[in-house]
């Protein structure tokens, strides 16, 4: 039975999974919700070599707050030589994603399980 960590937000909880931490978005990711995930983003990405997830699969909304969030994110891991990967299957978000382009750059899984077992099939046996 895998226990649900407790909200830091209404909209963002945080777990460990494997070596990566899991950022799970949920609700409405729209200016106000942002504010509200940015500082928690800002602390999970500040660390070197940082293995993140970024799991928007609890969304029902997500506006252009949204995608800074997920540039913002994805710049400041790569500065520190972290990992980033993404998880959407909502529809209208891969959409946006697709149309802005960022889906080059940061490829959806359909799962956080997914995610992982790619990053392991690419780094290999450790």
């Amino acid at each position: 039975m895998r226990h649900q960590p407790a909200p830091l937000t209404r909209h963002l909880r945080v777990r460990r999974e494997r070596a990566y931490t899991v950022l799970e978005f949920h609700g409405e990711i729209d200016i106000a919700a942002a504010a509200e995930i940015a500082p928690h983003l800002e602390r999970e990405t500040d660390r070197p070599e940082a293995l993140i997830v970024l799991d928007l699969g609890r969304i029902e909304f997500f506006d252009c707050s949204g995608l800074r969030l997920l540039c913002r994110a994805r710049q400041r891991v790569l500065d520190r030589g972290g990992r980033l990967h993404l998880v959407c299957t909502h529809p209208l978000t891969l959409r946006v994603l697709r149309i802005t382009g960022l889906t080059r750059l940061l490829p959806p899984h359909p799962t956080v399980g997914a995610a992982l077992e790619q990053t392991e099939a690419a780094c290999g046996p450790g």
